[in-house]
């Protein structure tokens, strides 16, 4: 899902592990806050991203343009009101619900399961 990398702890280092290019574009203002523009070119895909400027250096937007799908698509998100302390630490760990039981994943057997239901059309020509 696009805008996904900003939320990982570890944003910057994911983001630039696969970058083969970047450019400070200069200063912009997003939103009436005043951000500095990068953009980075990767194999697959080109992304900007405006960081607010001063003491919250927060992302305000995030444009993301895929090259390996026809027409280039692009994705944009902005934010406005990031909220980084607003959550306890724990409000993220997966807590079982009473009754749940573990399954160990090898024990299932996968050959049962399918992605698309029986009778669900492909668009396979016989």
């Amino acid at each position: 899902m696009p805008g996904t990398d900003l939320l990982l702890t570890n944003a910057f280092e994911e983001l630039m592990a696969t970058a083969a290019d970047g450019k400070h574009v200069g200063q912009g203002v997003i939103d009436g806050v005043e951000c500095e523009h990068l953009a980075f070119r990767t194999a697959d895909t080109d992304w900007q991203i405006w960081i607010e400027t001063g003491a919250k250096p927060v992302p305000r937007k995030y444009v993301i343009t895929s090259k390996t799908v026809t027409g280039a698509p692009q994705y944009t998100l902005r934010t406005r009101d990031w909220k980084t302390d607003a959550f306890a630490e724990d409000t993220f760990v997966f807590k079982a619900p009473a009754g749940a039981t573990k399954v160990d994943i090898n024990s299932v057997a996968m050959a049962d399961f399918d992605e698309l239901p029986p009778g669900t059309p492909t668009g396979a020509k016989k």
